[in-house]
Order: C-alpha cells, then structure tokens, then sequence
C-alpha cells in the first residue's frame, strides 16, 4: 500500500485544503442539510466541512474527528467557533452522543479508509433515526483536472506511477459504486450527484510549488523523485498547463452521495 504521507496541516492547506474549502461549501448547496443539528464530521482534515457547517448551517453542535493528531491541531488552531470540538478519532472509534446525530459527514475521506462498507455502517450506527450521512470524494479518473496532469504526466515518465494515480488505487470513486457500498451497508433514500468547483492557479509556481511539501498521494511520490527527476516532471507540466505563463485556469469535480438511516 501506498505511504499517502499525511504529514502536516499547513502543507496540506496549501496542497489541497485551498480547494477543499470551497468544495466543502458547493457540497452543503447540493446537501440542503436541516438547521440546528448536532453534526459529526469524520475525517475533518484540517477543518473545511466543520468551518462550513458552522458558517452555514447554524448547527447545535459540531463534533470534528480525525486520526492525525497535526491535523486536529491545525484545525483547533484555525476553528475559533464555540459550536465545534474537534477530537483524534478515526474508523473504528468514531465519538458517540446520546440519541444519535441528526447529520454524519465526511469530505475527501472514503476512499483513504482501508474498509469502507465497514465505516460507513460505524457511521450509521452514530446516526439517530431518520437522520442524514453524507459524503463526497473527488473524481480521481476523471474530471479532477490538476491531479490528473500530475499523474499522466508522472508515468508518461515513471510506469509505475501508474499504479500510484489515485484513478487506479479508488476504484470506489464512481456514483454506481458509491451508491453500492451505501446500499449495502443498510442506509435507505440513497442519492448521488456531482460537486463542482474552479482551480485556478497564479501561474505554474503556484501550480507545483504545494507537490514538493510531501503531504498526499502526489506529494509523497514527487518527495520519492530525485531533483533530475522532479525538473523533468515540472517541465512536462509546464508545457501541457503553462506553455506561455500565467495563470492556469481548471475544474475539479467530486461525487458526493447521501442516504438516511
């Protein structure tokens, strides 16, 4: 299995936390969750989908977990709202509250869990009755554009990079299997639909500088190149996104999808 080297949050902000933000909000357009629910947000990263419940949903609560303990810190860091807690807490473990919760979500995050039928029936059991769990993950093969450069171009040059797309690793990251593994783990009302958003970078510095940091998929392969290897990757993207400068304009889908226990 693949080290997905989840390192720090301040270099995950700047790899994928940026657009992760804005995702969090368009996922909540596509949601229309109720008001004043008492939330739990599984593998809340750095605090994106926590930061837009609060600003948003006026939400009772808000429990935010997560098993990096960096990430937890720089999301209480960045989090200054009384409505939310965040705790170290992954599969297995997930925190509890009397009665269930009205709303179960998790952002970017199935597909990284090692079972994820297993995960999502730990969340429906957090669920009270009737209530909502929601999640959404990028689509990795195919509309989520400055990944899917990285990786072609990355094996045009290494083959087994390949192997390392998280394209071929998530295989999960479709509406029909996400509405599978939903359907199997007992929740009804199942639903799917795409979330969208612009990526749009100063320039080609602005594009590659976050891959160097190590924190992700890409991150941790580029961090495994030698300095030849990463100049002749970097050439190769300028060339495809940023041949004349400037800035680098494109989309990002993911699919989210939602059922009630």
């Amino acid at each position: 299995m693949p080290d997905d080297r989840w390192l720090a949050g301040d270099a995950y902000e700047r790899f994928m936390g940026r657009w992760s933000r804005p995702l969090a909000h368009a996922f909540l357009d596509w949601l229309q969750p109720p008001r004043s629910a008492r939330w739990l947000d599984v593998g809340c990263g750095t605090g994106a989908l926590t930061t837009a419940i609060c600003a948003r949903c006026d939400p009772r609560s808000v429990v935010a977990c997560d098993p990096s303990e960096a990430f937890v810190a720089h999301a209480r860091q960045v989090s200054a709202d009384p409505r939310a807690r965040f705790v170290v807490a992954g599969a297995g473990s997930l925190p509890t509250v009397d009665g269930g919760f009205d709303a179960v979500v998790s952002g970017l995050v199935l597909n990284f869990v090692p079972d994820p039928a297993a995960a999502l029936m730990e969340i429906r059991e957090r669920l009270a009755p009737g209530g909502i769990a929601a999640v959404y993950v990028w689509d990795y093969a195919g509309q989520m554009a400055f990944l899917r450069a990285f990786w072609d171009e990355a094996a045009a040059l290494d083959p087994a990079a390949a192997a390392l797309d998280e394209g071929a690793r998530f295989p999960l990251c479709t509406p029909a299997n996400l509405v599978a593994v939903y359907e199997a783990a007992g929740f009804a009302d199942v639903r799917t639909g795409p979330i969208e958003i612009a990526t749009t970078f100063d320039d080609l510095d602005d594009y590659w500088t976050p891959f160097l940091r190590g924190t992700g998929p890409a991150p941790g392969y580029a961090a495994s190149r030698t300095d030849d290897q990463r100049a002749q990757l970097r050439e190769r993207l300028r060339l495809r996104l940023a041949p004349d400068g400037g800035p680098i304009a494109l989309r990002a889908r993911a699919w989210a999808v939602r059922g009630r226990r």
